[in-house]
């Protein structure tokens, strides 16, 4: 494969957006669970859940500023590496992207500082109405987000003038085909990718016996909205898969790797596809099944590959594999809930150490599931920007090969430092692990004169 600007440039593009995607999956969710967790502390005043709070807004804290600078230098790219599309987007998209600038980062920044530093400056009330905000403003940020990406996927409500877009319907245009689906599934993606993060923060302290009435909580708390929000984010999928049927069949072909139109397609489980030769190596299927997910019935017809020509066919082979990647963990983290609700019914969720050590290692299948979701979507996008309509070679701004090689080399290497130290940090905030609470403040979190209480705890040994 030649390594031209185009290439280069949505390499770039990838590369940045998979960093950021890291953390909003995180934060929209952790946000929601801090705003739990203040809330539960002043109905019960309970000392675990003010534990809880203090521990993992640290973790917030550092998450939403990586995020931010993600985000950030992700959308230079849109003036260096995608001017074009810039240009011919932007009366539509400026708009969308303003609203979530006008809406939900002012919503943010505005309440963010006293969620933050406001413990002994105002009053509880206040300061959990700013942890809701917080919260509010981060699921605001996904809803313009994700109306300005799913347009590109599912485009209506402009006219075209000298190949420029217009918006022509501003309500069809922010709540496009896809936008409602688009929306829940994310959302969903990012509590369940908080609460495997939770877990398995929780199972990691009760693995080293420290902590246990606090990790206990905070892993019993995890496992309910696992149980609880796995099964939903199953029939979430399913109905988006039947949106993507409607608007987008030729993706659905690349995800499912069919290349023969036909009723009853087969649900393949394993394949190598093959794009020169138009079909899947080794392929290893159960027939009918693959009509029955998608169209709800055994004989339904999906479109298959060749029904397309060979220039408007997205890469087959990544589709093909982060559709199942996304969905082999789902089913991995739809067993996690049974097997933790099952635990809890048992009251036995605490003491088993082999729950625990799985939930450990299930820290990163959220964030995992939430790339390849992205993949699906972004390169079976492919080759267009606006779905259909704009390419994605007249979208590229004209710029020099080595220009854009250069960035990207730069952006790899500044991602690895300032990622590298923020990671670096949140682990060791987990090794610490939830603040001890000063006794004499422990019951007055708005007194300025015990602050102590706010420090972290030295590691038990």
């Amino acid at each position: 494969m030649e390594l031209d600007a185009v290439i280069l440039s949505r390499l770039q593009f990838a590369f940045t957006i998979a960093f950021h995607i890291i953390f909003p999956s995180f934060t929209i969710g952790l946000a929601s669970y801090l705003a739990v967790l203040e809330g539960l502390w002043l109905i019960t005043k309970r000392e675990a859940y003010l534990r809880l709070y203090l521990f993992w807004i640290k973790i917030f804290a550092i998450s939403f500023g990586l995020g931010v600078v993600s985000g950030v230098v992700m959308s230079y790219q849109f003036g260096t590496n995608w001017s074009k599309f810039s240009e011919l987007t932007g009366n539509v998209l400026g708009p969308l992207l303003g609203f979530e600038v006008l809406t939900a980062f002012f919503l943010e920044a505005s309440f963010l500082g006293i969620m933050l530093f406001g413990w002994n400056r105002v009053g509880r009330g206040l300061h959990f109405f700013s942890t809701i905000m917080v919260a509010v403003g981060t699921l605001v940020s996904a809803f313009w987000i994700l109306a300005a990406n799913s347009w590109m996927q599912t485009p209506v409500g402009y006219e075209l003038k000298d190949g420029v877009f217009y918006a022509t319907d501003w309500m069809a245009v922010v709540f496009s085909p896809s936008m409602p689906y688009r929306v829940v599934h994310m959302v969903l993606a990012a509590y369940l990718t908080t609460g495997f993060v939770v877990a398995g923060v929780s199972g990691y302290e009760l693995l080293h016996n420290r902590n246990e009435d606090v990790a206990g909580t905070s892993l019993k708390m995890a496992v309910a909205l696992v149980f609880l929000l796995v099964p939903l984010q199953i029939v979430a999928g399913h109905e988006h898969g039947t949106n993507v049927l409607k608007h987008q069949p030729l993706k659905i072909a690349a995800m499912e790797g069919h290349w023969e139109t036909k009723p009853g397609q087969p649900l393949i489980l394993f394949g190598w596809p093959d794009e020169k030769a138009e079909l899947n190596k080794y392929q290893l299927a159960v027939p009918g099944l693959g009509s029955l997910a998608v169209t709800g019935t055994m004989t339904g017809v999906i479109h298959g590959l060749k029904d397309w020509p060979a220039s408007e066919r997205p890469p087959v082979a990544p589709v093909f594999w982060a559709f199942r990647i996304m969905v082999g963990i789902g089913v991995l983290m739809l067993l996690m809930g049974l097997w933790g609700g099952v635990l809890m019914a048992k009251r036995a969720l605490v003491t088993n150490r082999r729950f625990q050590l799985v939930s450990v290692l299930m820290i990163p299948s959220g964030f995992v599931a939430v790339i390849a979701g992205w993949v699906v979507v972004e390169v079976g996008r492919q080759p267009f920007t606006v779905y259909g309509v704009l390419r994605t070679a007249q979208s590229v701004s004209p710029i020099g090969v080595d220009s854009v090689a250069m960035s990207l080399m730069v952006f790899m290497s500044a991602y690895a430092i300032v990622f590298g130290g923020g990671i670096y940090y949140i682990w060791k905030t987990i090794q610490a692990g939830p603040p001890e609470l000063d006794p004499a403040g422990k019951n007055a979190a708005s007194s300025a004169k015990n602050p102590r209480w706010l420090r972290p705890s030295r590691r038990r040994a």
